[in-house]
């Protein structure tokens, strides 16, 4: 078992029946600090009908999960719908959906889908699937066990028939798929770059026919990086303790957001704050320093400008700043995990706070978070 956290990276290509329309295929995913789940459904057709079913399917089936239902519950009810939904000509879609624990274990189970391909040590294999009756339905199950290194690719049924009746009489098939994941690692084929290279081969074995929606995808898993960020003492002071020992000692980079934060944290480490008088600007807050620690600034000020300028060129960062230092952090790392202290502070409800549109620790923090995760980041909020 991999001590620390194991980073689930997805990567999809993918392309419509024909250019300019919806894709019929549609992936969603959703990390939590249990597990990453990823869902690939491919609706009945093609164009708009197609894909807003594969997004009511994929929606819904990742609801399920997100309110606790287990994995084989959820994918038993989402098929007795798509089975009702098949007779009475309603949104009609099958899927795949590959759920990743933190621990490694892996649960890849589909419905009327291709079967999934395993990638350890640059050798792929077809995932062996148990036979599962759901609603007289068929679905597939197939668990293993993911280290760092280790990839699951699924693909939907427009690659494995790609070239059926073409160049190739039965399509490529998921045979056929696997063999050329092999062949493309033999010759030194990134991983990373496998689902580009198995969607542009699909496209070619369709010829100019058009062939159907395609979609690749994988997740790979590897080593991620944690940053640890605390802003702001607990509301309870006899917290203040425990509260920094917990953050001294969390795995990965330790960040401190906030003066009174700062002096909390040196005061209890038995270290001392200096201040990097290079670093100050007029745009952005000083920088400080704490040994121990990878990176001191000052608060709400600093998450602020951080959230105004994260979705930006790093090429027009201003250099030496503690706000293009945190961001550099923040988008260098898989999971981060903000210590938010609910002591609160006189400052932020000075009217030139509210003037100059600068919100407090607890309100920019769930902002932020939900901008790094929708680059694809695991944020764990807790409130002290």
């Amino acid at each position: 078992m991999v001590k620390g956290y194991v980073h689930v990276e997805i990567t999809t290509e993918q392309s419509p029946k024909k250019p300019g329309t919806p894709c019929g295929d549609v992936l969603l995913y959703d990390r939590t600090t249990s597990a990453t789940t990823i869902i690939l459904s491919d609706g009945l057709g093609s164009g708009i009908k197609a894909s807003i079913a594969a997004t009511i399917c994929a929606s819904r089936l990742l609801e399920l999960l997100r309110r606790g239902f287990s994995l084989r519950s959820a994918v038993t009810n989402i098929i007795k719908t798509m089975n009702k939904a098949k007779d009475k000509n309603l949104p009609y879609a099958v899927f795949t959906v590959i759920r990743i624990l933190n621990d490694g274990e892996a649960t890849v189970m589909t419905y009327e889908m291709p079967p999934p391909l395993f990638i350890a040590g640059r050798i792929a294999n077809i995932l062996k699937q148990r036979k599962i009756i759901i609603d007289t339905e068929i679905a597939g199950e197939a668990n293993c066990y993911v280290e760092p290194g280790d990839g699951i690719i699924v693909v939907s049924d427009g690659i494995t028939m790609a070239g059926i009746g073409l160049s190739i009489k039965r399509g490529w098939q998921i045979e056929g798929v696997c063999n050329y994941i092999n062949k493309s690692l033999s010759n030194g084929i990134s991983i990373y770059n496998l689902p580009g290279q198995i969607h542009r081969h699909g496209r070619r074995l369709w010829e100019e026919e058009g062939g159907d929606d395609c979609t690749a995808a994988l997740a790979f898993c590897r080593k991620g990086e944690i940053v640890n960020i605390l802003t702001g003492p607990p509301e309870d002071k006899r917290d203040d303790i425990k509260t920094v020992n917990r953050f001294i000692h969390s795995e990965g980079n330790r960040i401190v957001c906030g003066a009174s934060t700062a002096s909390m944290v040196a005061k209890i480490s038995g270290k001392t704050v200096a201040i990097d008088e290079d670093s100050c600007s007029e745009l952005s807050p000083p920088k400080y320093y704490i040994e121990g620690i990878d990176l001191v600034t000052e608060g709400a000020i600093t998450l602020n400008q951080v959230y105004n300028i994260i979705d930006e060129e790093e090429a027009y960062y201003e250099q030496d700043s503690a706000v293009t230092e945190l961001c550099e952090h923040l988008k260098s790392s898989d999971r981060i995990n903000f210590f938010v202290g609910k002591a609160k502070n006189p400052g932020h409800s000075h009217m030139a706070f509210q003037q100059k549109g600068v919100l407090p620790r607890h309100k920019i923090v769930p902002l932020l978070g939900e901008k790094l995760e929708k680059s694809g980041k695991l944020v764990v909020i807790e409130y002290l």
